[in-house]
This record gives structure tokens, C-alpha cells and sequence, in this order.
């Protein structure tokens, strides 16, 4: 288990404690949660579905859903930005390209409303880099557009190798919080489980996109081993300072 599921799945126990009435109505009115409810089991034979308790998440698990969905968001919104850029001046080299560029544009675009949907709702504000974030997705998307297609196809690989892995880590902590209320006999909400669905569903779209880099020449780029690997180093950067600010 990573330091950071440890952390966020020690305090499970208290997810099984009832809330005083006026401590619930509080917390389910003013700040929307990703678990929806968390039903013990003495209680749940004798109460109705309507009357289960609600249990809160605990601050540090507040705190990991706010930043995942945060840093998610702006990698959204970074991967439209690149495609955008780099879709005129590849498409203009090599025409047969153009759908498979809005194929993958499209997807990102998908995610971003997902998780500009998921702020919303959540209240939960978006990263304060936002216009760097956005002048550097840009700018990295029409520079290797410009340095050539397997450039380009380099920096998706790099890209979406770095965003299969944090989405990866994202579904195996949130697993291991369900694991923690599954074994205090607490039940998982429907909106919870949606998420991990939801960022299952994204992850394998990003691989995706890895899989159509590689047979588009990803690694015919020069130097390849240089391009993805300052790619991967500043989406690391990007996103330990999105989950942050």
C-alpha cells in the first residue's frame, strides 16, 4: 500500500461512526460527497434505505478527492490544448492523419467536460496555474508538431504514459479506501463507485491514445530517449504542483 492509501485509509473506523442528526443535515447540505452512504450492519436491517447514516469523509480523504480531481481537470485540459496545436501543422504534412488526431482531440475533450463537470459539482476549485499550464500545453503541443510527426507521436507517448500511471494510482488508493469501509461492514455509495469507474473508463482511453503513438513512429523520434524523457519529467512536475495549487 502507498504512503498516501495508508494515510487516507487509517482513519476507516470512523466511517462507521453515526453522525448526531444535526451533524449529518450539516454536511450533506453544504459540501457534496463522492461517498454517499455508509450503512453499519447492526443498523442496516432495521432501517430503511431513506434512514441509513451518512458517513463523512475524513479530511485527509476530502483533501486526496479535491486534489485528484483538481490535477485531473488541468492534465484534461492540457491534453486538449496539445492537440489542438499540433493538429494544423501535422495535418497539413500528413493529411491521412487528421482523423485519428481528432479521434484522440476528441477524447480529451470528453474528459475535460467529465472533470470540469466533477469540480462543479463538488465545489472544488481548479488549479491556480491554469494559464501557465495552458500557454506550456500549447506550446509543447505546436513545437513538436513542427519538429515532425514522430516529434509529435513522441510527445502523446510520453504524455500518456505518465497520465496511465497516475490514473493508476488514483484507482488503486480509492480501491484500497473501499476495501477499508467494505471491512468495517460500511457500504460504498453509488457515486463513489461511478468515479473509479469513470477513471477506469478514462485511464484505458489515454492508453489508448499510448497504443496509437507507438504505431504512428513514437519511437522513431531523434532523440527519442531526450523528447519523452523532458515530456515526462515536466508532466511529473505538473502534476505534483496541480495537486497542490
Amino acid at each position: 500500500m502507498s504512503a498516501v492509501a495508508q494515510r487516507i485509509s487509517r482513519p476507516a473506523r470512523r466511517l462507521c461512526t453515526r453522525l448526531p442528526p444535526s451533524s449529518s443535515r450539516t454536511f450533506t447540505s453544504a459540501a457534496p460527497t463522492l461517498l454517499a452512504t455508509a450503512t453499519s450492519p447492526s443498523s442496516s436491517s432495521s432501517s430503511s434505505s431513506t434512514s441509513k447514516p451518512r458517513k463523512p469523509l475524513t479530511p485527509e480523504q476530502r483533501a486526496f478527492l479535491s486534489s485528484a480531481l483538481r490535477v485531473n481537470q488541468a492534465g484534461e485540459l492540457a491534453a486538449v490544448l496539445i492537440y489542438s496545436a499540433q493538429t494544423p501543422p501535422l495535418v497539413r504534412a500528413h493529411p491521412h492523419l487528421r482523423p485519428l488526431m481528432q479521434h484522440m482531440h476528441d477524447q480529451e475533450a470528453g474528459h475535460l467536460a467529465t472533470f470540469e463537470s466533477l469540480l462543479a459539482r463538488h465545489r472544488v476549485r481548479p488549479t491556480a496555474l491554469y494559464p501557465l499550464w495552458s500557454a506550456l500545453a500549447s506550446g509543447l503541443g505546436w513545437t513538436t508538431a513542427v519538429l515532425g510527426r514522430e516529434a509529435a507521436m513522441a510527445c502523446t507517448e510520453a504524455v500518456e504514459t505518465e497520465i496511465g500511471g497516475h490514473y493508476n494510482e488514483q484507482i488503486r488508493t480509492l480501491l484500497e479506501m473501499v476495501a477499508g469501509w467494505e471491512a468495517e461492514g460500511c457500504e460504498v455509495g453509488p457515486e463513489f463507485k461511478e468515479l473509479i469507474g469513470t477513471l477506469r473508463r478514462i485511464r484505458d482511453e489515454e492508453l489508448e491514445h499510448l497504443d496509437h503513438a507507438v504505431e504512428h513512429d513514437a519511437k522513431k523520434a531523434d532523440p527519442h530517449w531526450l523528447l519523452t524523457g523532458v515530456i515526462r519529467a515536466g508532466c511529473r512536475g505538473a502534476i505534483w504542483v496541480s495537486e497542490r495549487v
